[in-house]
């Protein structure tokens, strides 16, 4: 039976990805009893991209927003994975959030992925990311 889009619940955190916290695009829906997961657009805390640039012989130079200005025009959002700056994955949806410090109701997610999409655009990644909603809708 096919879960309607008004049934989907929608949630303004990362729902995966060690390192989510720290992308800059996210989806996250909970499609009956799946969630479905897009992140991207990855930009690492200061410390990391200052390695980073270091490691790559690149020199970013200012202070402050200036200075990730500066990293991101010379090197731009790290790669997430092979060949992608955005996926999408799919798990079974676990028990609501109920952290004291958020309370977002958020679906927990156990890690063990059921479906996967890799993007290099933030349009390809919204698109992909409505397109495993209605896969995993019917399911």
């Amino acid at each position: 039976m096919k879960i309607p889009e008004s049934k989907w619940n929608w949630f303004g955190c990362a729902g995966h990805l060690i390192v989510g916290k720290d992308c800059r695009f996210h989806l996250f829906t909970k499609v009956g009893k799946f969630v479905v997961s897009t992140v991207g657009e990855y930009l690492p805390s200061e410390s990391v991209r200052e390695i980073l640039a270091k490691s790559r012989g690149v020199k970013i130079e200012g202070r402050g927003d200036a200075r990730e200005n500066d990293y991101m025009r010379k090197i731009g959002y790290e790669k997430i994975g092979f060949d992608r700056l955005y996926e999408t994955m799919v798990f079974d949806a676990g028990k609501p959030c109920r952290l004291k410090t958020c309370m977002c109701g958020a679906p927990e997610i156990d890690g063990s992925e059921k479906d996967f999409r890799g993007y290099n655009t933030a349009g390809e990644a919204t698109k992909g990311h409505f397109e495993m909603c209605l896969k995993w809708s019917k399911q």
